[in-house]
């Protein structure tokens, strides 16, 4: 995982949520008046903010998924490597799970070592609820990210994705290609993750819904597993049903391996690829011309809950706002990265 890193970049791209997490707060002002040139502007307020100086000293305990899928993996290490930035941090990890018999177990082993508080991806937010909510009940704030949590009760602050958004991202850029491209009866086709799962139908209403304001329709759909080998074969399925396509949306990058295989395999490349997640294959892929462009959903929402957590557990608030605590609730955005603007993300992609 050498491209993980979080970056501060991200908080400065994806709006207000994000960039209260920078923690920027007191302006100051310079206003010297023996310099009146108009080559500097003595009068701009420079922000700082005493948030990021070493403070009373939390421990915070992180359990997270098992890392077998990039974007899972990039959770787990960009919490770690954020926690590692403050020297005020004792940062407890339990090790990644997909049961979440054994994530409770891990969530109560925090609980009994009074960690001063929590940051959790669940496996299953309605499993871990109870659990969490007995973290809550014993005075430990728990920062709940990604899959959220059957009851408000069960976390202090909830840190997610925006599902939604990116499939209106990426049927609002879709609507673009089509119209640059002046096309008049365009074909549309999405690649979507697992269907049973809530992202996956918020994906695809929110690609539906941006389509339909521009007069388009997904007119060719399959769906996937998120794994590489399900991405492929579904991309092979749609590729046999649809033998012209004009864009085509897969919601996960990590799957879009499997799904640019086929493409390579079947040599069609006829359409804009959009892709989903911010993969590093994806960010090159852009890069080569092989790839229009990427939704991102951030693999830092554990970094940002990181940071969070600290604030909450010092009694701190987010110094970009007005208000005196941390937020209830964070959406991060789901900007669309292309060719024009992937240099400014390369560095947060994962590795799929």
């Amino acid at each position: 995982m050498s491209r993980t890193t979080p970056r501060r970049r991200l908080a400065l791209a994806t709006g207000a949520a994000l960039s209260a997490v920078l923690f920027l707060s007191a302006c100051s002002t310079d206003t010297d008046d023996t310099d009146n040139d108009s080559s500097s502007n003595s009068d701009t307020a420079k922000a700082a903010s005493a948030n990021d100086d070493p403070g009373e000293k939390v421990v915070i305990g992180f359990s997270g998924p098992a890392a077998d899928h990039g974007w899972l993996a990039a959770i787990n290490s960009s919490a770690q490597e954020e926690a590692a930035k403050f020297e005020d941090i004792e940062f407890k990890s339990a090790e990644g799970t997909n049961d979440a018999n054994q994530q409770i177990s891990q969530v109560e082993t925090f609980i009994n070592d009074k960690v001063d508080a929590i940051v959790l991806l669940p496996t299953d937010g309605a499993a871990l609820t109870d659990v969490a909510t007995k973290a809550m009940e014993a005075g430990i704030p728990v920062v709940n990210v990604d899959r959220e949590f059957s009851t408000p009760f069960a976390a202090r602050t909830t840190v997610l994705g925006d599902n939604y958004g990116m499939g209106v991202s990426a049927g609002t850029y879709a609507c673009q290609v089509i119209e640059d491209k002046g096309l008049d009866d365009a074909v549309v086709a999405e690649i979507a993750g697992i269907d049973a799962l809530p992202l996956t139908q918020d994906r695809s209403k929110g690609f539906k819904d941006a389509l339909k304001a521009c007069g388009q329709n997904v007119d060719n759909r399959v769906a996937a597993e998120f794994t590489v080998e399900s991405g492929e074969e579904a991309a092979s399925n749609l590729l046999q049903a649809a033998d012209k396509i004009d864009v085509i949306w897969n919601h996960d990058d990590d799957q879009g391996v499997g799904v640019k295989a086929a493409f390579d395999n079947a040599g069609r490349d006829e359409f804009t690829f959009i892709g989903g997640a911010g993969s590093c294959n994806a960010m090159q892929w852009i890069e080569d011309g092989q790839m229009g462009a990427t939704v991102i959903y951030p693999p830092t929402q554990a970094a940002d809950g990181i940071r969070l957590a600290r604030l909450i557990a010092q009694d701190k608030s987010m110094s970009d706002l007005v208000q005196v605590a941390v937020p209830k609730r964070l959406v991060l955005d789901a900007p669309v990265v292309t060719k024009e603007n992937v240099e400014e993300y390369k560095d947060l992609c994962f590795e799929s």
